[in-house]
Parts: C-alpha cells; structure tokens; sequence
C-alpha cells in the first residue's frame, strides 16, 4: 500500500456519511454554486489535523497525489502535510514546497476557501515574508479566477501578523470592485486584520477615502471593531 493509499484508508475510517451531506451544503457543491461537484466523506477538520500529525517526511508525490484527488478532506489534509513539511524545510526544500502550492493552485486543487485559508498566509504569505517581496500577491489578486484572487488576499495575513501592512494595501485596491461574497469577506476581514494587528488609523484613513467604493459585505467585515458611531459614519458613505 503506497503511503497515499494509508492515508486514505486512516481517513476513510472516520467518515461520516450525513456530515458529509452536510458538509457538501455548507461548502455549496450545487450546480452553478462555487463549489460546484465538490465530493465529501464527512471528516471534521480537528479529525483530520490529527491524522496528518502521524505522518512526516511525506514525499512530494504523496502530497501530490491526495491534491488530486476528487475528496475534499484528501485535499485538505494534503494542505495540512505540504504545510508540515514547509514549516519543517528551508532553503531550496522550502522554495520547492512553495512552488508545489503555486502549482496546486494553478491546477485547481486549492479550489474551496476553506483550502486557501488553511495554506495561503501560512505557505505562500510566509515564504513571501521571509523574501521581502508581496508582489505575487498582487498578481494573483490580479487574477480574475475566484481561488487564485482569494489566495492574494488572504496571502497578505502573513505580512499583517508581521506588522507589516503594504502587502495588503496593495492587494484590496486591486480587488475592491469585485462583488463576488467570498471575495468581499477575504477583503472586509484583511482589512479588519490591518486595523487590529498593525494601525488602526491605517485602518480608518483607508476607509475615508475607499469607503464608497466597497462592497457592502466587505466594508461589514472591515468596520465589526469600531465602535457604533463610526461604523453608521462608514456606511453612510456608500
């Protein structure tokens, strides 16, 4: 049995078929819907931390190998390894678990938001960090396609745990008119994150300039930690 066949079965007997029903509504797999013929077996994420936290040194082709796969939770889990074996690499074996993410994205593998946020700042927004440079971000914010823009986003809470706000800044302008919900809520939470993490006045100098310009879901999430006033004042420049 190849190690990505262990791992299937170690998943597989934890499945739970009416969670999975349940999992396939709330990640909206429905025609036309964004995540569109997704496949569940019904494992709860703490459950599959914990399988992946039996495995290291997992070899790029294992990862690549449950990336592929039509199972949501073997992507998942994927992401959880790929993360485990960056976090444990440096140098050129860190460089070569980035480019594998790079490539899994391109791929449509990280292809539901709860993928991209369990690896884009903590992958690609990490590596980013540590090379001083944000502009990939930008260029995939850049990208129309759904994931690829919401890993630009959601890439830049790396640079924000950091201190650093650049990296977001420039990424909302560049996706600030686009209405898609889980675009606006990637947008409306980094800016959340900028004004809690690192200026507040950054935060609130953003919003009088761009406010009118949001989303209003997007704005919602930006303004939940201000106080009342501020928020109504935020919203009445829509």
């Amino acid at each position: 049995m190849s190690l990505a066949d262990q791992i299937v079965a170690e998943t597989a007997q934890l499945a739970d078929p009416e969670r999975a029903a349940g999992s396939a509504r709330f990640f909206k797999t429905g025609p036309g819907q964004y995540g569109e013929g997704d496949s569940f077996i019904g494992v709860t994420v703490p459950q599959l931390r914990k399988v992946a936290k039996r495995f290291r040194d997992v070899d790029p082709a294992t990862i690549d190998t449950l990336l592929a796969s039509p199972i949501h939770e073997h992507r998942l889990i994927a992401l959880f390894l790929l993360r485990a074996e960056f976090d444990r690499a440096s140098g050129d074996a860190a460089a070569g678990w980035v480019d594998r993410y790079r490539d899994a994205i391109d791929r449509g593998c990280v292809d539901n938001w709860d993928l991209v946020d369990a690896s884009a700042d903590s992958v690609l927004g990490r590596w980013l960090v540590d090379q001083g440079d944000h502009r990939p971000l930008v260029e995939l914010a850049a990208d129309q396609r759904l994931w690829h823009r919401r890993v630009g986003i959601v890439g830049t809470f790396a640079f924000l745990k950091k201190g650093d706000p650049d990296a977001t800044l420039d990424v909302v302008p560049v996706v600030i008119a686009d209405r898609r919900d889980l675009i606006q809520k990637a947008t409306g939470w980094m800016l959340r994150e900028l004004g809690k993490r690192v200026d507040r006045d950054l935060l609130t100098g953003f919003l009088a300039v761009n406010a009118a310009q949001m989303g209003r879901t997007a704005l919602s999430y930006a303004i939940e930690h201000l106080d009342a006033d501020e928020r109504a004042h935020y919203r009445s420049l829509r």
